[in-house]
């Protein structure tokens, strides 16, 4: 039996670099960072200033003070980027379909942010001072649940939460849903509010955030000698996928096709990958599996790149011990190094970030990259991007307690 193809059919991006995917993406051709002072909260409370957030998107004004109160900013940051994505796909929900389209959002954190206000809510007042609707705001599958509500899809609907490879688990989970036939249309991502004192506190202290930051826009440095650690960052990212002959009954655009994805784990530690890169290589190596291509065939890399030491040096041996020789002839790039670390929600941010590189045939930079790692000897496009032709783009996403994922995206043909 021929396996059902998936396509992506639709994108929707808020991030710190742009509130729609338009204005996302060409921030990330330009090289132009999102990252900067911290302004969601008294920065004087933590010991990093910076951060990657959103900008100038006035959750009120779409909301109103009364639905804000009853959500999470990450399940609002969703539903804005669901928006878009539905839209962009062009996907009518009647009660024909209702049925056929399903949602998979993840999260690393959840809603961090309403579990906060109810401890401090029970400081206070006790019992009475925690709000009745705060438990479906703090639940991860809580994101899910408002996009399934809010757009009306009636079919799978749940959360993956696998920490900073969730979003390639949820694209990786929705393909699948697709190609056993119990979905036609799936809504696939992640989003994070995770821009907090208790966070970048708690991050910080593992040692894993820059402390370098006087100039913010250069605070994250993928690959470079001098990097200290990643910037953490907030935002959603969603992708529509779709089975390849729903897309074509009913005349949809196809941006690019969903061709392989890759799960493995190193059960080595429960923050710190695996320095030998062997776990991560496998996960390459199955992506390119059942994408049924080879080192050769891959134009680009956007790489997990969060800019820690250990981060940086383990995925460049995994990129050489999955692809040999070839690994020096493909152009990697960390996007991160503009957006810093949207954690949950990073792999699905660059998914579109290579559905795009294919769109216009071009490799994105990874920018703040002066003094290069010998031990980081890949192309990692410095500075500035390139025109390249690009037909099948891997994404890594690794995560704390040994995630390692890989998709890959590929033209439609």
């Amino acid at each position: 039996m021929t396996q059902k193809r998936v396509v992506i059919t639709g994108m929707g991006l808020v991030s710190p670099v742009g509130n729609n995917v338009g204005d996302s993406w060409d921030n990330i051709r330009a090289g132009n960072s999102g990252i900067d002072w911290i302004t969601l909260f008294d920065p004087d409370l933590v010991a990093n200033r910076v951060a990657g957030e959103v900008k100038n998107l006035d959750l009120e004004g779409i909301f109103g003070k009364r639905e804000m109160r009853r959500m999470d900013r990450a399940q609002m940051l969703a539903l804005v980027a669901a928006g878009e994505a539905l839209e962009d796909a062009g996907i009518e929900i009647t009660d024909d379909n209702k049925y056929d389209i399903g949602c998979v959002i993840g999260s690393g954190i959840g809603g961090i942010s309403t579990v906060v206000e109810a401890f401090r809510g029970f400081d206070k007042k006790g019992h009475r001072g925690v709000s009745p609707v705060i438990v479906p705001a703090l639940l991860h599958d809580g994101i899910s649940s408002r996009v399934s509500m809010q757009y009306g899809l009636k079919g799978p609907n749940y959360n993956i939460t696998a920490a900073c490879a969730t979003s390639n688990n949820t694209l990786g989970d929705a393909a699948d849903m697709i190609r056993l036939g119990r979905a036609k249309v799936m809504v696939a991502g992640g989003s994070e509010a995770c821009v907090m004192p208790i966070v970048i506190s708690g991050f910080n202290n593992m040692k894993v955030l820059t402390n370098d930051e006087d100039i913010p826009e250069r605070a994250s440095r993928p690959f470079d000698a001098t990097r200290d650690g990643f910037v953490a960052a907030e935002g959603a990212a969603l992708l529509i996928l779709e089975d390849l002959e729903h897309a074509l009954e009913r005349g949809a655009k196809i941006y690019a096709e969903f061709t392989g994805y890759g799960h493995t784990s190193d059960a080595f530690h429960v923050t710190a990958p695996n320095p030998d890169g062997v776990d991560a290589a496998e996960a390459i190596r199955r992506a390119m599996n059942e994408a049924n291509i080879t080192a050769t065939d891959v134009s680009y890399i956007n790489a997990h790149g969060t800019g820690t030491q250990l981060n940086d040096k383990s995925e460049t041996l995994a990129i050489k011990l999955a692809l040999g020789e070839q690994a020096y002839n493909v152009p990697v790039s960390s996007t991160k190094s503009m957006t810093g670390h949207i954690l949950g929600a990073t792999a699905a941010a660059e998914a579109i970030f290579a559905v795009k590189a294919i769109e216009d045939n071009f490799v994105p930079p990874t920018t703040n990259l002066e003094n290069p790692d010998p031990e980081c000897d890949l192309d990692y496009v410095p500075n500035v991007g390139r025109e390249v032709e690009v037909n099948h783009v891997m994404s890594n996403s690794f995560g704390f307690g040994g995630h390692n994922t890989t998709v890959i995206i590929s033209r439609y043909q």
